[in-house]
């Protein structure tokens, strides 16, 4: 009678799996036209990967090739329910807590519906070409009728445990900000898999990839692939080790996945809980104690407002990081590569100063609070000096670490004083012409999409303030930029430079602040009409 209530529950899954997915294509024809797009493209990848590990058999490189690709295949199952949790409404459990379901077969029937997909069709296009290109006689065959389906159930069964053991941290603020930051993984991992294929081309080509592959082939679901390759060479104590470890993996992931199950169905969610209770004396002596290091009036106020926004805001962190990680991968990457220049850090400088740009824009329709506190030029000069200040708080350090990493590695000491200086040059210009964008080109950002940084209509306020600036900022250091390419690399020339970039990025920052200021002051409305806009 239970085995019969599993399969029915089972099949009511895998329906409402379909129905899901069917019911979600009926909602706009722009959906549907996105999903069918990403299936046909998903499905000529995975055809021509297959068709591509097919014609691998026989080379002598293909158990290495393999047993990494499932390896990374297995790191993708494993990490995109934290990036993308909206993108399968079954992926949160937390909807089915109030129904009448024991654990046991909610996970049985929860594991056979997540094998409807797109996902599930390429993992097996790829263990299938794996199995095929390492198989070799019959025990490799029967070898690999068992390791196709353990390495498609290992893919899903870890996918699903990691979502139900996050699944109230990804649905929380905290979750969404890491969605939002999901592009910037993606974007700094290709950037680790270009610069891997350029270091591996100079190492001798795939035979660089072995020792590797010797510590990977023992890792579940590698191992099972690993498996294969072992019977056809006769190793049959291995291929049983490895079917072993994925088979025991697997069951160590449905057991992980069961027991979150049982704690979403019995365990109280944080949010229902009381609230926190009043801060104590030492945290309010703490808390004033903090309060004392900002400089006080409007300034200190406004410093910690914007900090508090890059630490709490989705778009804004997402801004933040990004030019945090990029403008540190730029220069270093280059620098390993041996193709870097010290002057490469310079960008750094750059990807923070453009947070400078659209400062008003950032706070959306809250802007109406500060703009109420606004009556004067001086009131307008001293917010948007605040705004620079805590900018500079973490640029200033920032670009320092960055210039001395690339240093260190490029071994150029005697260029740092100079690239130094050009990098606090272009600092300051861009704040100055941030502050004037921010002025006379403010643009919404639209807060109901995580990948949407500009409101309808606004393209071209937004290109305009930021190319426009940047464009200016490039021809405002122009000078500097001629005299380090004039000037030989050495102690006293460092150092004039750097003295020159430091003075007139001040000047250049403190000018944009004065132009900018009367202008914020006198546009207010027309400011806060278009930071509310969308």
């Amino acid at each position: 009678m239970a085995g019969r209530c599993a399969v029915t529950l089972t099949g009511i899954f895998v329906r409402l799996k379909l129905s899901l997915l069917r019911n979600g294509l009926r909602q706009s024809a722009g959906r549907t036209a996105a999903y069918v797009t990403s299936a046909v493209l998903a499905l000529l990848f995975a055809a021509g990967q297959l068709l591509g590990l097919v014609l691998l058999r026989g080379n002598e490189h293909a158990a290495t090739v393999t047993v990494l690709l499932t390896a990374l295949l297995a790191l993708g199952w494993a990490v995109m329910p934290l990036f993308f949790p909206s993108g399968d409404e079954t992926l949160d459990p937390t909807r089915l807590v109030m129904l009448p379901l024991r654990p046991g077969p909610l996970v049985r029937a929860l594991l056979v519906s997540s094998l409807v997909g797109i996902g599930p069709l390429f993992t097996v296009c790829l263990a299938v070409g794996a199995a095929v290109a390492l198989a070799r006689g019959a025990a490799a065959v029967l070898v690999a009728v068992v390791a196709v389906p353990l390495v498609l159930l290992v893919c899903v069964a870890l996918a699903r445990a990691v979502a139900a053991g996050n699944i109230r941290l990804l649905t929380s603020r905290k979750g969404r900000d890491l969605a939002v930051l999901s592009g910037l993984v993606i974007a700094v991992g290709i950037q680790f898999v270009n610069f891997g294929a350029q270091r591996l081309g100079r190492a001798g080509g795939l035979s660089a990839l072995d020792p590797a592959a010797e510590v990977v082939r023992w890792i579940p679901p590698a191992s099972a692939v690993a498996a294969v390759g072992s019977a056809g060479e006769g190793a049959y104590g291995e291929a049983a080790a490895g079917l072993l470890l994925t088979a025991l993996a697997l069951a160590a992931l449905l057991y992980a996945w069961r027991r979150s199950l049982v704690k979403l169905m019995t365990a109280p969610d944080g949010s229902t809980l009381a609230a926190a209770s009043r801060p104590s004396r030492r945290e309010s002596a703490s808390s004033a104690e903090t309060g004392r290091l900002w400089p006080g009036g409007r300034t200190g106020t406004a410093m910690r407002r914007s900090l508090r926004y890059v630490a709490r805001d989705p778009k804004t962190k997402a801004a933040w990081v990004t030019s945090l990680v990029i403008g540190l991968i730029v220069p270093l990457f280059n620098a390993l590569q041996g193709t870097g220049s010290l002057y490469f850090a310079c960008f750094a400088a750059g990807m923070l100063g453009i947070q400078m740009y659209n400062q008003f824009g950032q706070d959306t329709s809250a802007f109406w609070m500060v703009a109420m506190t606004i009556s004067s030029t001086r009131d307008a000069y001293e917010e948007l000096r605040a705004r620079a200040f805590a900018l500079l708080l973490v640029t200033l350090p920032y670009t320092l670490l960055v210039t001395g990493l690339t240093a260190a590695v490029l071994g150029d000491w005697r260029s740092l004083p100079q690239a130094l200086g050009l990098s606090f040059a272009v600092l300051g210009a861009m704040l100055g012409t941030g502050a004037l964008a921010s002025a006379r080109f403010p643009y919404s950002i639209p807060q109901d999409s995580g990948y949407k940084n500009v409101a309808p209509g606004q393209a071209g306020l937004a290109w305009i303030s930021i190319v426009g600036g940047m464009l200016t900022a490039a021809v405002l250091c122009a000078p500097l930029i001629v005299l380090a390419i004039v000037l030989d690399p050495g102690t006293s020339t460092g150092l004039l430079l750097l003295a020159l970039g430091a003075g007139w990025g001040a000047l250049l920052a403190w000018a944009g602040l004065r132009l900018a200021a009367p202008s914020t002051a006198n546009r207010l409305p027309e400011i806060l009409a278009a930071v509310s806009r969308g």
